[in-house]
């Protein structure tokens, strides 16, 4: 379909939306990471981190819609470690007949797990909080462009994929990945100041990777879950967070008064 067929197609408009809406819910994962791991660096580093993590997710999500055929035959099964449970209504529950795809969401999803439960250990643990007051940042720059560009490709597998499964339109899916991105970037510097403001938040945002993680891991062995279901968790945690803080803030109030 041209550009112009498309400018002036209600349809394609319509999938523009949706598109740019999931691409955007898709990215907060994403987002959420490179918060957490540019907050581990020197001030002066943090922005320029997330500036490269961000471009560098928008890329290699430019760079797979241009491999659409590839990308969509990452779907075929690889390896089979020939586990496939049955359920009682006679469909398998989980299997083991592994693509690409799989494979890189469930070590993404291990990548994800591993260092969530490090992050939390590390916040839990005084002795190793005292140390990094003493030390300053806790990874250096090039750590956290490396660990970032990983989870970018993961991320941006998924992103891709579901794009492909909304639409067939090229033009609609690059607009829609342009779009998330740049909300991305912009949201990058004030998600992570308020992060940084809020400990209680960050114990927040490392549960939310440690859900993603699980299921990343969930989708690779066939097990799918909504992401309706997913979001909904995440929005509901986030809201009951901030009546916290709004509660904390409001006790501050009272006391300095």
């Amino acid at each position: 379909m041209s550009i112009v067929s498309l400018i002036a197609d209600p349809a394609a408009w319509a999938a523009l939306a949706t598109l740019i809406v999931m691409e955007i819910v898709l990215g907060i994962d994403n987002l959420i990471f490179i918060s957490i791991l540019s907050n581990k660096l020197p001030a002066e580093q943090r922005a320029k981190v997330r500036k490269l993590g961000i471009g560098l997710a928008l890329v290699l999500r430019l760079a797979l819609l241009s491999t659409i055929a590839w990308i969509a035959g990452m779907t075929a099964p690889v390896i089979d470690l020939g586990l496939h449970h049955i359920g009682p209504d006679g469909y398998a529950t989980f299997e083991t007949a592994l693509s690409i795809r799989d494979l890189i969401l469930i070590a993404g999803g291990v990548f994800l797990l591993y260092k969530a439960t490090s992050e939390i250990h590390h916040s839990l643990d005084p002795a190793e909080k005292a140390d990094d007051a003493k030390g300053g940042a806790v990874i250096g720059f090039a750590s956290a462009i490396i660990q970032i560009l990983a989870l970018d490709m993961v991320f941006s597998i998924d992103s891709i994929l579901t794009a492909i499964g909304m639409t067939d339109d090229l033009p609609v899916m690059i607009v829609a990945v342009v779009v998330a991105v740049g909300v991305m970037l912009f949201a990058a510097t004030p998600l992570a100041d308020f992060i940084a403001r809020n400990p209680s938040v960050v114990m927040l945002a490392l549960g939310f990777l440690l859900m993603i993680g699980f299921v990343l891991i969930a989708d690779g062995f066939g097990v799918h879950v909504p992401k309706g279901y997913v979001y909904s968790a995440m929005a509901f945690a986030g809201a009951v967070e901030t009546l916290n803080l709004v509660a904390r803030r409001a006790r501050d109030r009272k006391r300095g008064a």
